[in-house]
């Protein structure tokens, strides 16, 4: 078994995959004060909650976009699983991917994933737009090459931001309201950052097509894809495993001599 781990800013999504298939997958709150020993009592109790022994898994994949977290994770990772293979991605296992990274110590790995899982799949020409904390947008050109990255914050971090900010904003549920002509507060901010935001996707897909004078297959990914999608023409395809499947694919190049 593969255990593939992505530490994100707002979360911890990882699985275990054998045979081509997930087996099992959980997802957590990333939290930068927590020590080895604490995440150590999350994992042992969620895999053996999903049946998963130490000795099932072989090999780890691990990427994280948060720095301070890398080393706690390996010290329990190697405190569990004692006898698997521990790799985590970065810029030096570059080489054996498929895809060409113009700025490797900028980029994050998870996007790295991205890239690597939607080029597999779908080929050069691909948008990866992964909706979480940050809104991304991956693009692989004709060359293989990631051309380059648009972000922007999240839906739910502009949410956040709107009730931190100010005083009389709630913190609301991310849904299409039933109008675009909100009538009240809830409705008004669904109104602004829904619809906002599909016009921001619309609009990244449609600048980033024509710089390249290319069509895109357009792929996203992510908690929050759900709820742009069907707003959009442009999204024609929602992977909800896309990181985990991009390391999944890292561990097997990076693997092989």
């Amino acid at each position: 078994m593969l255990l593939a781990i992505d530490i994100g800013n707002t979360n911890i999504v990882f699985g275990v995959y054998e045979n081509k298939t997930w087996v099992n997958h959980w997802r957590i709150q990333t939290d930068p004060l927590k020590t080895a020993d604490e995440y150590e009592v999350i994992f042992r109790s969620l895999l053996t909650g999903g049946e998963i022994g130490k000795n099932d898994v072989k090999s780890i994949i691990l990427s994280s976009v948060v720095p301070s977290l890398v080393r706690p994770f390996e010290q329990m990772l190697y405190g569990i699983f004692e006898s698997a293979r521990i790799e985590t991605v970065n810029p030096s296992i570059y080489g054996k991917l498929p895809v060409k990274i113009l700025n490797p110590f900028e980029i994050g790995t998870d996007l790295v994933a991205n890239a690597v899982a939607s080029y597999h799949k779908y080929g050069p020409l691909t948008m990866v737009i992964d909706f979480g904390t940050a809104l991304t947008f991956t693009t692989i050109g004709a060359d293989k090459t990631i051309k380059g990255v648009a972000i922007a914050p999240g839906l739910q971090t502009a949410v956040s931001a709107l009730a931190g900010k100010t005083a009389q904003l709630p913190q609301i549920h991310l849904t299409p309201p039933p109008s675009v002509l909100g009538e009240n507060t809830i409705h008004a901010i669904q109104s602004g950052v829904v619809y906002g935001f599909t016009g921001l996707v619309d609009s990244i897909v449609n600048r980033t097509e024509q710089e390249l004078n290319e069509s895109l297959t357009v792929v996203a990914t992510g908690g929050l894809s759900s709820v742009i999608a069907p707003l959009t023409s442009r999204i024609k395809t929602i992977e909800p495993m896309l990181t985990l499947d991009g390391l999944v694919l890292i561990s097997e190049l990076i693997a092989t001599p």
